[in-house]
């Protein structure tokens, strides 16, 4: 049974990114199953720290928009939008070239929140990023939650 309340369109999610920073960042939306969804990023001096490695910051970036968009599939955008509260990454191992590609799952689809995991790997198939993202769904007309 599929997780999608949209069926995800990769052709028009993609579309969605025209002059933003996932463009920027060369992020394309590539794939999906009934529960994960794909996307990859460029690994080139656009995404590069100084010393010619993948930027953990451009990781984090791949995984938080890949979790985003796959929580406003899954949920009635009719009656609710979601927003990001915490990310985390543990970075793994260094890429200097390619394209990563990062697939989302969700460990948690509730009510008032969705907690996704976020695997990056290599174009050699192995692990360089683990991440958490935590969204909150927030019913439309209200206010996203604010840390007093």
């Amino acid at each position: 049974m599929s997780i999608w309340l949209q069926q995800p369109e990769l052709t028009a999610l993609n579309a969605l990114s025209k002059n933003t920073l996932v463009e920027l960042l060369d992020i394309r939306f590539e794939a999906f199953d009934d529960d994960s969804l794909t996307a990859s990023m460029v690994v080139d001096p656009r995404t590069h720290q100084p010393y010619g490695l993948l930027h953990g910051g451009a990781s984090v970036v791949l995984a938080e928009t890949l979790g985003s968009t796959a929580s406003y599939l899954c949920i009635d955008s009719t009656q609710f939008y979601c927003v990001g509260l915490e990310v985390n990454a543990n970075h793994l191992r260094g890429l200097r070239s390619g394209r990563v590609t990062a697939v989302a799952r969700p460990l948690h689809l509730g009510r008032t929140t969705q907690v996704w995991d976020i695997r990056l790997s290599g174009d050699d198939g192995k692990l360089s990023c683990v991440s958490r993202l935590t969204m909150a769904v927030v019913p439309l007309g209200k206010s996203a939650p604010v840390a007093d």
